[in-house]
């Protein structure tokens, strides 16, 4: 259980071997993120990467849903509230600006269900995650797609597509 703060992110390894490789992605991706949508404000992603088991558990607590999923998001402010925030150039803010938490096993899964690369499924929950913090949803159709355009914009920027091994 370590925790470790570089550009954009704090990056804790609940009950799972803290991996190099997985902070330099979590932290590829964010520096993107951030670049594309936040601009310059000092603001940081807490990502918890953890197993199902403990997915499950926060996914019982926090949503009342008992079963293990793959990511979960926390935002710390309302979509509005970020973009007078993100708009204001005299904004001096330091806070975060929400939580991630990513199971490690469902992105293996979920890699080899989809038949593609684990650095791309893992890029696209932090991704995804990074754009629910943002206040996108996915839950009415129209939302959807917005949220899925600028996930694959994302990703397309970042050259991590579906066809990377």
């Amino acid at each position: 259980m370590q925790s470790e703060i570089k550009d954009k992110a704090e990056i804790e390894f609940l009950d799972i071997q803290e991996n190099e490789e997985y902070k330099n992605l979590v932290n590829l991706v964010l520096n993107k993120c951030f670049e594309k949508e936040i601009k310059n404000l000092n603001i940081y992603i807490s990502i918890t990467l953890t197993n199902s088991e403990n997915i499950r558990k926060y996914n019982k607590t926090y949503r009342n849903i008992d079963k293990k999923t793959d990511v979960l998001s926390f935002p710390m402010f309302e979509k509005e509230e970020l973009e007078q925030i993100i708009n204001d150039e005299k904004a001096q803010i330091k806070d975060v600006l929400g939580d991630i938490v990513i199971s490690i096993e469902q992105v293996e899964e979920q890699a080899k269900e989809y038949g593609h690369s684990f650095k791309r499924e893992f890029a696209y929950m932090l991704v995804h995650g990074f754009y629910h913090l943002m206040g996108y949803d996915h839950i009415k159709d129209e939302d959807k797609q917005q949220m899925r355009k600028k996930e694959e914009e994302m990703l397309n920027l970042l050259k991590i597509n579906r066809d990377i091994i």
